[in-house]
C-alpha cells in the first residue's frame, strides 16, 4: 500500500484507517504519515473483502508490501486465521505492531523486511489469500510473482489480490494464475486471481 506521491506530506501528520467489517467494524486506526504511505481506499477495500468474503474465514494471509497495514488488518477483523505482514520501511511496521497491539490481536505477525528478500526463503505454508500491492512503477510484481510461486507461498486455490499502476503488462503475471474479478479504472488496475 505504499504509493509514491508528488506531494511530500510531513511525517508528523497523522491519518487514520478505518476497518470497515468484522469483528473491529469501524474501528479507526492512527497512522504517521510518510512519503507514498496511504492504506487502499475504503471503497476498493470493501470490493475486495466483498469478494473475499466466503474465503477469508480461518484464511492463511500474507500482505507483502504491507503499508500501513490497512488490507491485513481488514481480514483479521473478518476471521483471518493469520496474517503475516512484511513492511520494509521500520517506522511504518512498528505502526502496525503497535496497531495489532492496540486490538489485543496475536493472530498477526510484521516482518520488517524487504519483500523481495523475505520471499527469497521457502515458505512454512502456502497462503490462502496473498496481498500485493507494491510501490508503482518500480518493477517489483514480477520478481515478487515469480518467488510466491516459486518458493510455495502461492498453490493451488490460493486468492492473489494485486493492485498495480494502470501501464502494468498484465501479460508478465504468472500463468498459473486466473483472473476471476476485475474492477481496474484509469489510475490503477484492481485484480483478482486464483492459483489454478
Amino acid at each position: 500500500m505504499v504509493r509514491k506521491r508528488s506531494a511530500h506530506p510531513s511525517s508528523t501528520t497523522s491519518h487514520q484507517l478505518r476497518i470497515i467489517g468484522g469483528e473491529w467494524r469501524s474501528r479507526k486506526l492512527s497512522f504517521t504519515a510518510a512519503e507514498g504511505l496511504r492504506p487502499t481506499q475504503d471503497r476498493v477495500r470493501e470490493t475486495l473483502f466483498n469478494w473475499l468474503s466466503q474465503d477469508i474465514d480461518g484464511a492463511l494471509c500474507l500482505d507483502v508490501f504491507a503499508g500501513s497495514g490497512a488490507l491485513g488488518l481488514e481480514a483479521l477483523s473478518r476471521g483471518a486465521k493469520q496474517v503475516q505482514f512484511i513492511e520494509k520501511c521500520p517506522a511504518a511496521a512498528r505502526q502496525i505492531q503497535q496497531h495489532l497491539d492496540t486490538l489485543k490481536c496475536s493472530k498477526g505477525k510484521v516482518n520488517q523486511a524487504d519483500a523481495l528478500q523475505y520471499l527469497s526463503a521457502p515458505a512454512t505454508n502456502p497462503m490462502h489469500v496473498i496481498f500485493l500491492d507494491p510501490p508503482f512503477n518500480q518493477q517489483l510484481l514480477g520478481p515478487c510473482c515469480d518467488s510466491l510461486i516459486n518458493q510455495g507461498y502461492s498453490q493451488s486455490d490460493t486468492l492473489i489480490y494485486v493492485e498495480a499502476e494502470p501501464s502494468l503488462d498484465l501479460s508478465l503475471l504468472p500463468s498459473q494464475w486466473q483472473l476471476i474479478k476485475d474492477k481496474s479504472h484509469s489510475s490503477k488496475h484492481i485484480l483478482l486471481y486464483r492459483h489454478r
